[in-house]
């Protein structure tokens, strides 16, 4: 059966470097075929749609979209908006009132409920929609999934950040912290391990949300690679937590500031490395401890994006396009992993993806709870892309000493 009617895409959540390449596949897919009566893009995300906040994007210039492809975060902006079903009725409302035959969001596990819902409305009303759900997210953390389109650029930026502390530490030791997104997964911390090239190299300790933190463990980690090395770098995710789940942010701090949703800050302050650079200090008496928080130019730098990560944000847009107008289906695209390295995606069922969350497996963090192993770094390494560059040493012998013979 073909539908005719229109297409409405949108955008929901954290932006990423990659996140238009899915939209622009998705457009111009789209407009390849007959059935397809214009193309509209919903200005920040479902907000903009309850809102009827549309933009047209049936004419825009293929040279003008592959322009903005390039470009990161979100062209057609953002919202943080989490819709229930009473806010998904109004979504459903608008997109029938102008005959929106095919739905796509591009973002992560708020937005694939949100088709979710949306996409059982229109069942309820016995309206023909096909809604899918296109993955996003620099967390890494939507299921189903081997991993997400933003992941593997944000990824590659926290490596080469985490190269030139490590180039900085090196030169001149201490202690350098450096704090990384990620309140519930902590994939994207991890990718810090992707910067060691020689033994001594940092991050010599990583920690993420999947595992217990223990300030008390965290000085001893701390000192015996002080001890060894004469420095230590650290990577630590922005949401690890104590035992009884309660992010170490809230533990070390007296009063702490909470976000529109009632979740803990974690994210726009530099309190959690200064908390425990502040704790290294007085416990270890090591003067030279700093601290970085590295924020939001983990999401949209645009000179270092992976061109893994832009192909196959690009293909998922293509397939969610190609699945509801040639198959006629609805519900996530998913990727999966089928070789080293090689994808393919799948139509995946919303209820296996929607408002679910992935974190790290076993495998991938160490017994210690203060690394990551060998199965992460295989895991993680292709998805940087083809353009990765690391840091290299002198290789020069030492020119004897004259004076000071005994030295």
């Amino acid at each position: 059966m073909i539908i005719e009617g229109k297409v409405l895409i949108a955008q929901g959540g954290g932006p990423t470097a990659v996140i238009n390449q899915s939209l622009v596949g998705a457009v111009l897919e789209a407009r390849k075929f007959a059935q397809v009566t214009k193309v509209y893009g919903a200005i920040n995300g479902v907000n903009g749609i309850v809102n009827e906040n549309f933009h047209d994007l049936s004419r825009e210039t293929t040279h003008n979209l592959e322009q903005v492809a390039m470009t990161p975060s979100s062209a057609l902006l953002s919202t943080r908006d989490k819709p229930d079903e009473k806010y998904c009725k109004e979504i459903f409302k608008v997109l029938k009132a102008h005959e929106i035959r095919y739905f796509f969001y591009i973002g992560g596990n708020d937005s694939s409920d949100a088709v979710r819902i949306v996409n059982q409305q229109a069942i309820l009303s016995n309206y023909e929609l096909r809604a899918i759900h296109i993955p996003k997210t620099i967390d890494n953390d939507l299921m189903i999934n081997d991993h997400t389109p933003g992941y593997g650029s944000a990824a590659k930026y926290i490596t080469n950040a985490f190269i030139g502390a490590n180039l900085d530490n090196r030169a001149l030791p201490g202690i350098y912290i450096g704090v990384v997104m990620g309140r519930h997964a902590g994939f994207l911390t991890a990718a810090a391990a992707l910067a060691k090239k020689y033994e001594d190299d940092g991050p010599h300790l990583i920690y993420v949300p999947e595992r217990v933190f223990k300030i008390e463990q965290f000085l001893i980690d701390v000192k015996n690679v002080y001890d060894k090395y004469g420095r230590c770098v650290i990577a630590v995710s922005e949401g690890i937590q104590d035992e009884k789940g309660v992010p170490i942010i809230a533990s070390l701090m007296d009063k702490v500031e909470k976000d529109a949703h009632g979740n803990i800050q974690l994210s726009g302050t530099g309190a959690l490395g200064d908390l425990l650079g502040k704790y290294i200090k007085n416990h270890l008496n090591i003067k030279r401890v700093r601290s970085d928080t590295f924020g939001y130019p983990q999401r949209c730098f645009m000179g270092c994006v992976s061109d893994v990560d832009r192909n196959e944000a690009r293909e998922v847009g293509e397939k969610a396009a190609q699945y509801a107008l040639w198959d006629n289906v609805g519900g996530s695209i998913t990727i999966h992993r089928t070789g080293h390295y090689s994808v393919d995606y799948r139509l995946t069922p919303l209820d296996l993806v929607a408002g679910k969350t992935k974190v790290m497996p076993d495998n991938f963090i160490n017994s210690e709870c203060n690394n990551v192993t060998e199965a992460f770094i295989n895991y993680a390494r292709p998805l940087l892309g083809s353009e990765m560059h690391y840091a290299h040493r002198l290789r020069a012998s030492k020119v004897p000493k004259i004076l000071n013979k005994k030295e």
